[in-house]
């Protein structure tokens, strides 16, 4: 049988990466950063769109502002990139897209990232950052937590931590192929691993290890979300490709979610990858994706 080949740019890119890492296996975490910053070469420029460099709470990042968007509406995005890797640059048109699609702002943190600052501190500064909208006179019914990959599961675990603290929680919470299971447990890591051109689980566990290890076990809720109780959560969005290695997280989380009462859309990109909306601006399905979860968000607002 041949091998499988990548069917769009977000495969060619994954595939690139790991053929010029897969030469250096000792490849130093500050490299890999600098690598998954090319996350953004899959997005096509939103038309529009502005952006600024500032901080929320203490957390630097940058303030997306499409024309004529709503200034008390905000989308806070939590990076993907394993929790250490991925920016505000790697992510900033993928969040104009969306924010441009719902009419709001957002603002995409650079949290601080492991191995040099463990869990919780990735959870902290996201909290800092909903705090200071908060205090600023936001409603928590204008602000969005959005996330994906590892920042799905920040997003996540933001709200849970959040109900903990007796906070308001946020109205919504938007996530693309959230990475959930801290075990490795998840059966498409083994059937999905030959469509998938990022995802091993021996890269996940290597950012496991950046995250958690000596500071949390790898079942508590805070970090695995699949272990969490759900009864209270926001509106939920899940996307994720079917051929990806962690659509099974995306599909137990489903489960739990509608197993807790929660308000939770599951939409799937057949024959996507991971992450399949950073290629909003270059790939109908993406497009089509930033549309449905606009559709969700402005569906679920509060009636003005």
């Amino acid at each position: 049988m041949s091998p499988v080949k990548p069917t769009d740019l977000l495969g060619t890119i994954y595939a690139q990466w790991i053929e010029e890492i897969s030469k250096y296996p000792d490849m130093s975490v500050g490299l890999l950063r600098i690598i998954f910053d090319d996350w953004q070469r899959a997005t096509a420029e939103p038309g529009d769109v502005t952006y600024t460099h500032t901080s929320l709470g203490g957390v630097p990042g940058i303030l997306v502002s499409p024309l004529g968007s709503d200034p008390r509406q905000m989308q806070i995005v939590m990076h993907g990139g394993g929790f250490a890797l991925g920016s505000s640059a790697s992510h900033r048109k993928l969040a104009g897209h969306i924010a441009k699609a719902c009419g709001t702002m957002s603002f995409v943190a650079d949290f601080r990232l492991a191995p040099e600052h463990k869990y919780p501190a990735q959870i902290e500064d996201g909290l800092s950052i909903y705090r200071a909208l908060l205090a600023d006179g936001y409603l928590p019914d204008d602000i969005t937590l959005v996330g994906d990959s590892a920042g799905g599961n920040l997003a996540i675990s933001m709200t849970l931590r959040a109900k903990d603290l007796g906070l308001p929680l946020p109205h919504q919470v938007l996530t693309m192929s959230p990475w959930l299971d801290m075990e490795n447990s998840g059966i498409t890591l083994v059937t999905n691993n030959d469509t998938d051109f990022l995802i091993a689980p021996e890269g996940l566990q290597a950012n496991i290890d950046r995250y958690i290890d000596g500071a949390a076990d790898p079942t508590e809720p805070g970090v695995n979300p699949l272990y969490a109780n759900l009864s209270g959560f926001p509106r939920l969005y899940i996307c994720a490709g079917d051929i990806e290695s962690l659509f099974d997280d995306s599909a137990r989380l489903h489960k739990l979610a509608l197993g807790a009462g929660v308000d939770v859309t599951f939409s799937v990109g057949e024959g996507m990858q991971h992450v399949y909306p950073f290629l909003a601006g270059r790939h109908p399905r993406a497009d089509e994706e930033i549309a449905r979860m606009a559709t969700w968000y402005l569906a679920g607002r509060p009636s003005l």
